[in-house]
C-alpha cells in the first residue's frame, strides 16, 4: 500500500535538503499518515483506512460516511 491519504489524497512530495552551506540534496516529504479504524453506524461495520491528521479532522467535522462520499467523488477513495 502506498503512502496516500484515502480522504484528502495527500501523498509523498519530493524536495531538497538545504544545508547551512546551501548544498541541495534530494529528499522526500511524507504525509502524516495513520492507520485508523472507523465505525460506520449506518452500515453497522468497521473499516480500516490510512488517513492523515487533516483527514481525521475532516472525518470529525463531516462524519465518516459523508467524508468517504466526498473522497469518492474526488477520486481518492473506493468503497
Amino acid at each position: 500500500m502506498s503512502k496516500i491519504c484515502e480522504i484528502t489524497g495527500k501523498k509523498v512530495v519530493r524536495g531538497n535538503n538545504v544545508s547551512h552551506s546551501r548544498i541541495h540534496t534530494k529528499r522526500t516529504f511524507s504525509p502524516n499518515l495513520q492507520t485508523k479504524k472507523f465505525y460506520i453506524p449506518e452500515e453497522d461495520m468497521w473499516i480500516t483506512m490510512k488517513v492523515t491528521a487533516k483527514g481525521m479532522r475532516i472525518i470529525n467535522k463531516k462524519g465518516v460516511l459523508a467524508a468517504i462520499k466526498d473522497a469518492e467523488a474526488q477520486g481518492h477513495f473506493r468503497f
